[in-house]
């Protein structure tokens, strides 16, 4: 089976343009978020889907064994862009990890391989982390997600309502992380699907697919991660970073 990391990127984003290009601890943030994926063992390459050349011009065409693969402008999604670039390439699986995840636990992309190598009928699957905050479950940048007791995805949100934050209540919110797969098959079908009003309404591609009957396997992960919507989730990024390299360098003195 061969698995392919694919990290769909565009430099307009509504909340906060030219983001992949935006400077972090030195490096483009594109950039850590290939290295991410690089770090992860289950994957036979990873790929950047881009419509604009600057992005691309951070790899140089093939660097380090980074692809690039330029797409159309007019994709409706991330998920749409994976899917062009599956239609030129090889691949069982592909997962989708989003190009503002600077953060993103490698192993979690094993994870997910893993997934399809154990049942290759899988069709989606996506990750939760535990919420453990306020601040988390009322931003609406923050996406939740819900799940029934086999793992499968119910309900993505971006806003909850009273009824969602009940204690009680048995089908809890947990945060959505930006990291999908896919089979081959599915994906290719998915992008043959209109774009739905909630998916439109919402910014979140997941609902399509939900609205589809698609049966979403949604693991648990054990470290949380940081998708960069806005500059000031950039700025927390920095901070986290240069939090966690002093510890190192005290560390290493010991």
């Amino acid at each position: 089976m061969k698995i392919i990391c694919v990290i769909p990127v565009r430099y307009g984003s509504t909340r906060f343009p030219g983001k992949p290009l935006a400077d972090l601890a030195g490096k483009p943030l594109i950039r850590h978020v290939v290295e991410r994926a690089q770090k992860a063992r289950r994957i036979s390459g990873v790929v950047v889907a881009t419509d604009d050349r600057r992005i691309a011009a951070v790899f140089k065409g093939n660097e380090n064994g980074v692809c690039v693969e330029m797409t159309r402008a007019d994709h409706a999604s991330g998920t749409d862009r994976i899917a062009e670039v599956l239609g030129r390439r090889q691949a069982d699986v592909v997962i989708n990890l989003q190009g503002d995840e600077p953060l993103m636990d490698p192993g979690l992309i094993d994870r997910l391989a893993e997934l399809f190598e154990k049942d290759p009928a899988l069709e989606m699957a996506t990750a939760k982390v535990r919420i453990r905050d306020e601040a988390t479950l009322n931003d609406p940048n923050c996406v939740k997600v819900f799940t029934d007791k086999q793992g499968y995805a119910t309900r993505f949100a971006r806003i909850l309502d009273a009824s969602d934050q009940r204690p009680a209540t048995s089908d809890k919110p947990y945060k959505h992380l930006g990291i999908y797969g896919y089979g081959r098959e599915f994906l290719l079908r998915f992008s043959k699907w209109q774009v739905t009003d909630s998916e439109r309404r919402e910014r979140l591609e997941q609902l399509r697919a939900l609205e589809h009957g698609v049966r979403i396997k949604v693991i648990e992960a054990e470290h949380d991660s940081i998708g960069v919507d806005t500059p000031e989730d950039l700025e927390k990024v920095r901070n986290l970073m240069a939090k966690s390299s002093r510890s190192t360098q005290q560390s290493s003195q010991l």
